[in-house]
């Protein structure tokens, strides 16, 4: 049998780890296609938020049902960007999915089973026929249980904060250190404990705390583990 010159590459791991980030550098570094799980849940998120689905942090859920064919998710090339965006709807929603008051509510969100039926279905069609990379809670565990390779990202919950509060504050964002830190901490507790598709460590992932990794360092630890496991790889 010939080896597999394209790979499924799965990033797992807590919030605000920088899973996405590393996962881009990969991607573009073997020439492959990203895909941020992640932005899709918060796309969805935003969407209900929208559409008005949300009152008191308690999610119409019947509604939601009603509403999920209506949801169209796609990521888009844009000029000027090394990698690409989100689109809901047709609409660029790449900045605003990322703000605190998106951060907040996915996970509730996330959670709802008829809700990751739809976007795994809709990551496993994304990734057809194509060398992958793809990060988020549960890619090595459900999405792509059978993944060539399978890495599971972590760091210290204090500093995953101090990033994401860094991030949020060069954009010109008002956010509290606190704040950020308890929704770290808050969405961890959620995601792992959730009944469907929680996030864990896939039996079979490479684990990579990188609390005191710069990102180039990041870049060719996972570099170096994938020319150790497929040497035939020309990248």
């Amino acid at each position: 049998m010939n080896p597999k010159t394209h790979l499924i590459i799965a990033i797992d791991g807590h919030s605000s780890c920088g899973k996405s980030t590393v996962a881009k550098a990969v991607a573009t570094h073997l020439n492959y296609t990203y895909i941020d799980s992640g932005a899709m849940y918060r796309a969805v998120t935003l969407f209900c938020m929208n559409a008005k689905l949300i009152k008191d942090n308690t999610i119409d859920e019947e509604q939601l049902r009603a509403k999920i064919d209506q949801i169209q998710i796609e990521f888009r090339s844009n000029l000027g960007s090394d990698h690409a965006h989100t689109y809901l709807n047709g609409v660029c929603v790449e900045e605003t999915i990322r703000e605190l008051t998106v951060s907040k509510l996915v996970s509730p969100v996330s959670k709802i089973p008829f809700v990751r039926t739809a976007m795994v279905k809709l990551q496993r069609k994304l990734s057809q026929n194509r060398g992958v990379v793809m990060d988020g809670r549960d890619i090595g565990t459900v999405v792509f249980p059978h993944a060539d390779l399978k890495i599971f990202m972590t760091a210290s919950d204090e500093i995953r904060a101090q990033r994401r509060y860094d991030e949020l504050k060069a954009k010109g964002q008002e956010v509290e250190f606190a704040a950020v830190l308890h929704n770290i901490r808050e969405r961890d507790y959620i995601d792992s404990n959730r009944e469907t598709s929680p996030l864990r460590q896939a039996e079979d992932a490479v684990v990579l705390d990188n609390s005191y990794l710069n990102r180039k360092e990041q870049l060719e630890w996972i570099l170096s583990l994938i020319k150790e496991r497929f040497s035939h790889l020309s990248n």
